[in-house]
C-alpha cells in the first residue's frame, strides 16, 4: 500500500501547486453565488425563488458554451508540453472566432426562454421578476465565451494565477455592486434582482478586458500575442476546436440539462421547495468548485505528459488527482453535517424553508463520492483529448436515468425536494464509474 501510494506521492505537489489558484478563483464564484443568493434573499423570498429558476436555466447555457471551450486545453496543452510555444497563439485565435459563433448558437435558446418563460409551469407571481433578469444574463452571454477563451488559455500554459486574480477582483466587483444595485445604495435605484444581473454582466465584461490586456500586452506572453496577431483562422485548429469542443459542450450541457429538468420540477412542487432548491444549489458549489480546480489541473497536467507521450505518467497523474478530491470531500462533508439546520438562516429565516434544507444536506453528503470521480475522470479524458465516449456515458447517467429517477422520486412518488436530490447521488456515480473505465481502456 505504501509503495502504491508513493508512485502518486509526485504528483500531489504540482497538482496541487497548478490546482489551488483555480480553486481560489472557484471559491471566489462561490463566495459571489453565496452574496447573490444572500442579498437577493434578504430583498425577498419570491426574488429568490425567481433566480432560482432562472439561474438554473441561463446556466445550461453557460455551461454548455463553457465545455466548448475547453477544447481548447488539451491542445494548447499538448503544444505546451512539445515546447511548440509560438503555434498557441494561433490556436487561441481560432477559439475566439469558434467561441463567438457559439455564443450566436446559444443565445437563440436564452431568447425562446425568455419569450415562453410564462408557460414552463413556474408560479405566476414570480414571472414578471425573471424576464428583465433573464434578458440582462442574455445580454452577457458572448463575454462569458470570450472570457472562457482566455481562462482556458492560462490554464493549460500552467499559469493558473492569471485567472485567479482576475476572477477575485471581478466577484469583488460583483459583490459591491449587488449591493449598490439591489438596495439602491449610494444614490443608485433600488432594483432587487435585476441589480443583481446588471452587476454580474458588468463584472463579465471587466474580467474579459483585464485578461485580454494581460495577453495582448504583458512581456511574459509576448510569444503569444505575437503568435495571435501572425496566426489565420485555418481549417486544421478550427476543425480540432469543434472536433474536441462540441462533444464536450454537449456532455456538460446533457449534465447541466438534467440539472435544470430537476428544477423544472422543483417548481412543480412550489415557491418554497425552489427557494430551498436555491440555497442547496448555493452550497453545493462550495463542493463543486473546488473540485473543478484540483480536476482542471489533473486535464492540465495529463495534456502535458500526453503531449510528451508518457502513459504511465498520466495514468498516475489522474489516480492522485482523484486521492486529493476525496481528501478535499471528506473536510468539507463533515461541517456542511453538523451546520445543516443552521445554513439556511444565512439566506432566509422561512422555517419550512430551513426545514427542507436541512433534510436536503444528507443526499448532497452522499453524492461528493460520485461527483468526484465523475469530475476527475471527465477532465482526464479531456487531458487525452478522448472526449466522444463521455457523450455516450453522459447521455445513459443524466438523459436516461437522472431526469426519469428525479421525476419518480421527488413528483410520482411524493419525496418532494430531498426526492430529487436523492437522486444525485445515483446519477454521478453512474457517470463516474463509465468515465473511470473510458479513461482506463486508453492509457
Amino acid at each position: 500500500m505504501g509503495n502504491r501510494l508513493a508512485r502518486y506521492s509526485q504528483h500531489y505537489g504540482p497538482l496541487t501547486k497548478l490546482g489551488v489558484p483555480i480553486v481560489i478563483g472557484q471559491v471566489g464564484n462561490i463566495i459571489l453565488s453565496f452574496a447573490d443568493t444572500l442579498m437577493v434573499g434578504q430583498h425577498s423570498m419570491e426574488e429568490l425563488a425567481a433566480a432560482s429558476f432562472v439561474n438554473s436555466m441561463v446556466v445550461l447555457v453557460v455551461i454548455f458554451a463553457m465545455g466548448f471551450s475547453y477544447g481548447l486545453t488539451p491542445i494548447v496543452g499538448n503544444l505546451y508540453g512539445r515546447g511548440e510555444l509560438e503555434k498557441i497563439g494561433g490556436v487561441v485565435r481560432n477559439g475566439i472566432v469558434a467561441n463567438t459563433l457559439m455564443a450566436l448558437i446559444v443565445v437563440v435558446p436564452m431568447v425562446l426562454l425568455y419569450l415562453f418563460v410564462d408557460r414552463m409551469g413556474q408560479p405566476d407571481e414570480l414571472i414578471p421578476l425573471m424576464r428583465p433578469y433573464l434578458l440582462v444574463n442574455l445580454l452577457s452571454v458572448p463575454f462569458v465565451c470570450w472570457l472562457n477563451v482566455f481562462k482556458q488559455f492560462y490554464d493549460a500554459v500552467s499559469d493558473t494565477k492569471v485567472p485567479m486574480y482576475v476572477f477575485l477582483g471581478g466577484n469583488m466587483l460583483n459583490i459591491i455592486g449587488n449591493y449598490l444595485l439591489i438596495f439602491g445604495k449610494c444614490g443608485l435605484p433600488e432594483l432587487g434582482l435585476l441589480g443583481a444581473g446588471i452587476a454580474t454582466a458588468v463584472s463579465r465584461v471587466v474580467m474579459l478586458l483585464v485578461m485580454m490586456a494581460i495577453f495582448f500586452w504583458h512581456k511574459r506572453y509576448r510569444i503569444y500575442s505575437e503568435g495571435y496577431r501572425k496566426g489565420r483562422i485555418n481549417r486544421k485548429d478550427f476543425g480540432r476546436l469543434n472536433a474536441l469542443g462540441w462533444p464536450l459542450a454537449v456532455q456538460m450541457g446533457m449534465e447541466t440539462a438534467a440539472f435544470s429538468v430537476m428544477s423544472l420540477f422543483v417548481g412543480w412542487i412550489g415557491t418554497t421547495a425552489l427557494a430551498a432548491h436555491q440555497i442547496m444549489l448555493t452550497v453545493s458549489q462550495l463542493f463543486y468548485m473546488v473540485y473543478y480546480g484540483m480536476a482542471a489541473a489533473v486535464a492540465v497536467r495529463v495534456s502535458h505528459f500526453h503531449g510528451q507521450g508518457d502513459m504511465k505518467v498520466v495514468r498516475e497523474t489522474a489516480t492522485a488527482g482523484f486521492h486529493i478530491i476525496l481528501l478535499i470531500a471528506a473536510v468539507v462533508s463533515v461541517p456542511i453535517f453538523f451546520l445543516r439546520n443552521d445554513i439556511s438562516l444565512l439566506f432566509t429565516d422561512n422555517e419550512e424553508v430551513c426545514m427542507l434544507v436541512a433534510q436536503t444536506v444528507i443526499p448532497l453528503i452522499l453524492y461528493q463520492f460520485g461527483d468526484g470521480l465523475q469530475c476527475t475522470y471527465a477532465n482526464a479524458l479531456r487531458g487525452i483529448s478522448c472526449v466522444r465516449p463521455m457523450v455516450i456515458s453522459a447521455f445513459i447517467s443524466y438523459v436516461l436515468v437522472s431526469i426519469p429517477l428525479s421525476w419518480l422520486l421527488g413528483i410520482k412518488l411524493g419525496f418532494g425536494l430531498p426526492g430529487v436530490w436523492f437522486t444525485y447521488p445515483i446519477t454521478l456515480t453512474l457517470v463516474g464509474v463509465m468515465y473511470y473505465w473510458s479513461f482506463r481502456k486508453r492509457v
